[in-house]
């Protein structure tokens, strides 16, 4: 990142709140099995039939996901089915599931004291969005889904492009935090620093495209802070945080 962080973009699942743990869970069990063929070893990864890593798909879009597994595995149902299977585990995963990041209220609101812009930058509709600022009463500034481009979402670039626009800052000036491969990757193609978050779900995944990698709340909070304290030094920005 060759400028200073004036927005800090975080994604949703396995970041905000540990969904990922969930929709991995039952992608495994009830989404793949109900929408491959029959003949699909649900037990083995790869091609040729065999079921799909669910790292493959982590961090897209849930309709781009039926066309990633149209293309290349033996799909069984209509796109019109497996979205509504979708939308039903959905709302039982943000509704009943999941659980918010350890202070990430105080961390928003910390941003905000330092003269940074929040947001929400994610694969998920906006319905789904709404559902986890509403259950958790999340302040950020801006909420960017991926159903708001006429563009390919994650691994591509352009829903972090079009979140710098709808800031008003260029994307080399946001510092993102994403948890998947396909997120790493959008967000460096737009030109963002990038932070890859590690929590269960993720553990063993490979994030090359993360200029750093850190694993729980209280080590994101640390490099988020080291990220916005040139302008602090320099008096741009005030926080009265001082225990990252």
């Amino acid at each position: 990142m060759t400028r200073d962080a004036r927005a800090v973009l975080f994604d949703m699942d396995g970041v905000i709140v540990d969904s990922e743990v969930y929709w991995h869970e039952f992608e495994k069990s009830r989404i793949l099995p109900a929408v491959l063929d029959e003949g699909t070893d649900t037990d083995s990864n790869g091609d040729g039939g065999e079921r799909p890593d669910v790292e493959e798909t982590t961090g897209m879009n849930f309709r781009e996901i039926y066309d990633y597994l149209d293309a290349n595995y033996d799909v069984a149902v209509e796109k019109s089915e497996f979205v509504d299977i979708y939308e039903r585990t959905a709302r039982e995963i943000y509704t009943e599931r999941v659980t918010l990041m350890d202070g990430f209220r105080e961390l928003c609101a910390d941003l905000h004291e330092a003269g940074a812009t929040t947001g929400i930058v994610s694969s998920s509709p906006r319905a789904w969005i709404s559902l986890v600022r509403e259950r958790f009463g999340l302040d950020v500034d801006t909420v960017v889904s991926a159903e708001d481009i006429d563009e390919l979402g994650k691994p591509e670039p352009a829903v972090y492009e079009h979140a710098a626009a709808v800031i008003g800052v260029e994307p080399d000036e946001c510092v993102v935090v994403e948890d998947s491969a396909n997120g790493t990757r959008a967000a460096a193609r737009a030109g963002a620093a990038v932070i890859g978050y590690r929590g269960e779900a993720n553990a063993d995944h490979a994030l090359p495209a993360a200029d750093v990698v850190v694993s729980g709340p209280k080590v994101l909070r640390a490099e988020l802070r080291r990220r916005l304290e040139p302008d602090l030094e320099r008096g741009g920005r005030s926080t009265s945080n001082s225990d990252a």
